[in-house]
């Protein structure tokens, strides 16, 4: 029995090189995974978030979500994002997010490394959905610190509590994501903190009202401490999050092969091409960010051709005809690889 070969973050000396056939939980499935080591480098640049691609009548598509993995790959993206809130996780089962999990990292085998978001309010499940990622072949894990609802928050020092107990059960880096969607307060002074008590935590999504102010805290703070400072929301302040001190950005499947040439750009020293090249993306950025949130991927997935359908599950409904005329005369107007990948293939 072979299997794919992971690239898997940081693992046990006595790791490397040994392979383990694997239970992958809620699918009755085994896979054989050899451990290779650690990533050659910290993890930079572009790295989407992977849409679920659902049939009209909003069964998951697995094929569909699978061949946007592959857009994603020749748009040349650095790594992939499975789960996370534009995957629309909260939609999900269980067992569905098994098998798209299982069925990414199996069809990726390594090619680029994968995020697996893990988040939920218990740290007891939140450890064993962040150790089933990792053993089905997880280079990381995204978590947003614990939350429920509007008002079931979670004070600073159990946040690293909780962060320490999920580190305890992997051995591959986490991401902590600062969203607005979780009503637990991270400020940069409690971040600091996490980052230093769990070296685990070596990778920061910060998408959040002056994003840039608490990157640069951040780096300011915690220098190689903190290899991987990225931010979100669509990308829609990447070029002022850069200048704070961001290595990458995670955006939605829309623009993924345009933002990783200003990434590119602006890493290199161009940040006058860098500024350009996102200024003449930003109205369609913040057209998505604004009116369509992670619809707009969707939409232009499925005008394109790459998927059959833009549906999301109930009760997020399509976004409104007028707007999404505005969202496909701004992508018309541009040269963008989702518009045109399904006829090159």
């Amino acid at each position: 029995m072979t299997g794919p070969v992971f690239s898997l973050g940081t693992l046990p000396d006595d790791a490397k090189g040994r392979a383990e056939d694997l239970p992958l939980p809620g699918t009755g499935r085994r896979i054989v995974v050899r451990w290779e080591g650690v990533m050659d480098a910290p993890l930079t640049g572009v790295v989407p978030v992977v849409p679920t691609i659902f049939h009209d009548d909003e069964a998951v598509d697995l094929a569909g979500t699978t061949r946007v993995v592959d857009y994603l790959a020749d748009a040349g993206v650095d790594g992939l994002c499975l789960l996370a809130n534009y995957s629309e996780q909260f939609s999900l089962t269980d067992g569905e997010r098994d098998a798209i999990a299982v069925t990414l990292l199996e069809h990726v085998a390594g090619r680029l490394p994968v995020i697996v978001t893990t988040s939920h309010y218990s740290a007891r499940v939140a450890a064993a959905r962040s150790r089933a990622a990792q053993d089905m072949g997880a280079a990381m894990v995204m978590l947003m610190p614990p939350f429920f609802g509007a008002t079931l928050t979670v004070a600073g020092p159990a946040v690293i509590e909780y962060f320490k107990q999920v580190t305890d059960r992997i051995d591959i880096p986490v991401m902590v994501q600062d969203a607005p969607l979780s009503p637990t307060p991270l400020p940069a002074s409690l971040l600091i903190d996490l980052v230093r008590q769990v070296p685990q935590v070596q990778y920061a999504k910060i998408e959040v009202p002056q994003a840039a102010d608490k990157l640069h805290s951040l780096v300011s703070a915690l220098g190689d401490s903190l290899p991987g400072p990225f931010d979100g929301e669509e990308s829609v302040t990447l070029i002022p999050d850069l200048d704070a001190g961001a290595k990458g950005t995670m955006p939605s499947s829309m623009v993924p092969a345009e933002l990783g040439q200003i990434v590119r750009r602006y890493l290199s020293g161009d940040r006058p091409g860098a500024v350009r090249a996102w200024e003449d993306l930003l109205p369609l950025i913040h057209f998505e960010n604004r009116q369509c949130g992670l619809r707009a991927q969707k939409i232009l997935l499925a005008e394109s051709g790459i998927t059959g359908s833009d549906r999301t599950r109930a009760p997020l409904r399509p976004v409104p005809p007028r707007t999404r005329r505005g969202l496909l005369e701004l992508a018309a107007a541009r040269d963008l690889l989702i518009t045109r990948w399904a006829r090159l293939t």
